[in-house]
């Protein structure tokens, strides 16, 4: 698992970003959650992802990076809200309970608006760094469909997921890739991204078992050449486990 994937896109400048998202520049300011001076980040591509819009008159018009899929994709066509468990077999990963909620938004002459019936996808590895349905040097899950599914969100532009903390392998920090299908009838657009961990929050899930068996990462945020603070995710405790909700947008060309 040496060679993972790879950051895409560029860095735009505000002003490009504001011609890309077609708001004036007062409205953009207004609207954006990180500050005036910050850094605007974007895949450079078709089809971009914002942020989900805020309570007032303004949408929140934050742009958030694209990175390719890496080499364990798979298309497995599989509709389903727990991705703990492996189809032909039932047996269900170990790991700490996360339950993960995208709110996917559409962006529109300025505005933002639940965009229904776009089908959020996401897969990533187990607690001991493992993806499913992959024939690695280090293991070989062909056939096997553990923490991969889909969903389809629904008429507030919402999909959840009940998986389990991902765990690490060797060069890359904790995370979650997606990809977010839209169709229409007239053309398809898909946006691919990964999702990250707050580092101390990684520490303090990786005591336990059946992390621990694993032994000390050597990847963090910091050191992770496709980390990007705007995927962080804001995990919380929840019960016996963690939530976190993540709002994106998509802006079709």
């Amino acid at each position: 698992m040496e060679n993972d994937d790879l950051p895409v896109g560029q860095i735009l400048s505000r002003r490009e970003a504001l011609k890309l998202l077609g708001v004036s520049s007062a409205a953009f300011l207004a609207a954006c959650v990180p500050g005036a001076s910050d850094v605007i980040e974007t895949a450079g591509v078709s089809t971009q992802a914002t942020s989900a819009p805020t309570t007032g008159a303004l949408p929140a018009c934050v742009v958030r990076p694209e990175v390719t899929e890496g080499p364990y994709y798979v298309d497995e066509d599989l509709e389903r809200m727990d991705i703990r468990s492996d189809p032909s077999t039932g047996e269900v990963k170990e790991g700490a309970l996360l339950t993960l909620t995208f709110n996917v938004s559409q962006i529109s002459n300025g505005s933002c608006s639940p965009l229904e019936g776009a089908k959020v996808e996401i897969w990533h590895c187990d607690a001991a760094g493992v993806y499913s349905d992959v024939s690695d040097p280090g293991f070989d899950t062909t056939g096997q469909k553990f923490l991969r599914g889909y969903q389809v969100t629904d008429a507030n532009g919402q999909a959840t997921f009940i998986t389990i903390y991902p765990g690490w392998y060797s060069s890359r920090a904790v995370h979650i890739h997606f990809k977010i299908h839209n169709d229409t009838s007239d053309r398809s657009a898909v946006f691919t991204s990964q999702l990250f961990f707050d580092d101390s929050l990684s520490d303090q899930v990786f005591t336990q078992e059946p992390y621990a068996s694993k032994g000390q990462r050597d990847t963090l945020n910091s050191t992770d050449r496709i980390y990007a603070e705007q995927l962080l995710l804001a995990v919380t405790p929840a019960g016996e486990g963690y939530a976190a909700t993540f709002n994106i947008g998509l802006q079709m060309a």
